[in-house]
């Protein structure tokens, strides 16, 4: 029957949401302005779902690249009742708050402390499994352009502000193409 069928697609959605990093879970909370590369940050930065929700905004403003917006509205979101409920059914639906030891890097990545900024549309590749392989291979991946960034990766239709910035900055700009080189693919 179609509840039977319904009732079976949540279930294997849920079973594979097991599986994803954890991350990927804070983002689909969706607070506002906490998309996917704040929830890597915070994720990084304090290891479990937990420590994130009971954290105060002078120790969110404390992790590099979040702003006074991003606490200010991380602190709002789990200071509600029924948002603190949800993260209480998720844990024990079994789904991953925190980080494993395998998704941390093992240190001896082609990018090791390289940084870099994803713009604009690839053709090989998506940005989110483009941040991934750089992640993979020791780099970070940061939301914005400064004169600390070592690249910036140029797809399609990339804001021209971003380039003319990174071209002020010096930061080096190189393509799908080129990252691939970078990495031997």
């Amino acid at each position: 029957s179609l509840q039977e069928k319904s009732a079976r697609n949540i279930y294997e959605a849920i079973q594979l949401s097991k599986s994803r990093p954890f991350d990927r879970l804070l983002f689909g909370l969706g607070i506002r302005y906490a998309g996917s590369t704040v929830a890597e940050k915070l994720a990084e930065h304090f290891g479990t779902l937990q420590r994130i929700a009971t954290a105060t905004y002078d120790e969110l403003i404390s992790v590099p690249e979040i702003g006074e917006r991003i606490a200010e509205t991380v602190v709002q979101y789990f200071a509600v009742a029924k948002n603190k409920e949800l993260i209480d059914r998720l844990i024990a639906y079994g789904l991953k708050t925190e980080i494993e030891k395998d998704e941390e890097i093992d240190g001896n990545g082609i990018l090791d402390g390289k940084t870099f900024v994803i713009s604009g549309v690839f053709s090989r590749i998506s940005r989110e499994a483009l941040a991934d392989l750089i992640k993979k291979q020791g780099g970070k991946v940061l939301s914005s352009i400064s004169a600390k960034l070592d690249f910036l990766v140029a797809g399609e239709n990339m804001g021209p502000s971003k380039k003319e910035k990174a071209e002020n900055l010096n930061v080096r700009i190189i393509s799908e193409n080129d990252f691939f080189g970078m990495i031997g693919q």
